[in-house]
């Protein structure tokens, strides 16, 4: 892909978002009037621990150029241990992706119900690291 073309592109970032800390975080961003990226869908959670992999595995090969995947800080979690499910999930998840190419595509982060600023922040990061990479080459392949 030529750099014009990646200068054009707009990637589709798919976020799963815990309903108590990174949820409330976008909430706090777009109350706060703070500019990021309008690519971003966001799927809310109730806690980041209830993310089946394979929810990340279908929007990728749906068309999604990015997954973020946003939850409480560890030892934060309103449900106690869910961000920890969560982080073990993804390691696993990660593994999988890692054989496609297709890891550097999934971002995690922890983000509280107060950092509107900082998910403003990794909205604009992350969209641009997805830029670089380019669209999602796995689109509509089946596994």
């Amino acid at each position: 892909m030529g750099e014009e073309a990646k200068e054009e592109f707009e990637p589709k970032i798919i976020g799963f978002t815990c309903n108590w800390c990174t949820y409330a975080g976008a909430d706090l961003a777009g109350t706060s009037r703070k500019k990021y990226p309008p690519n971003v869908r966001i799927i809310r959670l109730m806690c980041s621990g209830r993310l089946d992999p394979m929810f990340v595995l279908k929007v990728l090969l749906n068309g999604a150029d990015g997954v973020f995947i946003g939850g409480c800080h560890p030892g934060e979690c309103h449900y106690i241990k869910g961000n920890f499910y969560a982080r073990r999930r993804i390691a696993a998840l990660r593994t999988i992706l890692k054989q496609f190419g297709m890891d550097d595509r999934v971002g995690s982060y922890w983000i509280s119900a107060s950092e509107g600023d900082k998910f403003a922040k990794t909205m604009k990061e992350m969209t641009e690291d997805i830029k670089k990479l380019g669209p999602n080459p796995m689109r509509g392949k089946i596994l």
